[in-house]
């Protein structure tokens, strides 16, 4: 999979960038590395990337606008890199449309690891473009009040209207609708959607539940306080 990803890597440290696009490259990834975020919104119109790494802080144009930049053209996926995990840089990352973040400094390997993992979820097959994540439920149209879920067209609807969702929301939609009514941890989502084979930060769901209700509606998914979440019935 790897020798076929192409890797947008934004990052203005110089160091940091060419090691990691040094270790990247090892790997067997392609990568093209841009020093700010308006060479790297141009960078991603015109290579369209498999992926995006952007760091947080970079001049220009910073990580978080270049992702809502990128996630208004594309679903293709993004992982937010930060000097600090501090909850406001990823929130901020997360709300913006980023799947995933990782805190620097990081190991080579993690980084691999995590970019390997959102590529498994969005099904990547060598283009940047594709939007349909894998299903995880039978075929079908099912139905939660005025919400109707196309799980073989992956497509949803509120009220008759069709709903955008990204395909990491897709996914976590799916795993909702696959068990309505049943609690799902977040460690548990995080091994599902997140393809986590190790503890994450949960924050990473509980954006990503909040940017869901946005669209699908507020009252849909319910907070059960100390265990999870669960899909109204």
């Amino acid at each position: 999979m790897a020798d076929q990803t192409h890797v947008l890597f934004v990052e203005d440290d110089d160091v940091i960038r060419e090691a990691t696009q040094l270790a990247l490259e090892r790997d067997g990834f392609v990568v093209t590395a841009m020093p700010d975020g308006l060479s790297g919104l141009e960078a991603f119109r015109a290579d369209r990337p498999d992926i995006a790494l952007l760091d947080v802080m970079v001049p220009g144009l910073d990580g978080v606008s270049l992702c809502r930049r990128i996630r208004d053209e594309s679903t293709v996926p993004v992982i937010m890199l930060s000097a600090r995990a501090d909850s406001i840089d990823v929130v901020l990352g997360l709300e913006a449309g980023a799947d995933d973040y990782v805190t620097k400094p990081f190991d080579g390997a993690v980084l691999v690891a995590r970019i390997r993992a959102v590529l498994r979820r969005f099904g990547h097959a060598g283009g940047g473009d594709r939007t349909e994540p894998e299903a995880s439920t039978a075929g079908g149209v099912l139905s939660f009040g005025d919400l109707e879920i196309d799980t073989e067209g992956m497509e949803v609807r509120r009220a008759g209207q069709p709903v955008a969702l990204t395909p990491t929301e897709m996914r976590l939609l799916l795993e909702f609708s696959s068990a309505p009514g049943t609690v799902l941890s977040r460690d548990k989502l995080l091994e599902r959607v997140w393809d986590y084979g190790w503890g994450g930060d949960t924050r990473v769901v509980d954006v990503h539940v909040q940017r869901l209700r946005t669209k699908i509606g507020q009252d849909r998914i319910e907070t059960v306080r100390g265990f999870g979440y669960k899909l109204k019935a």
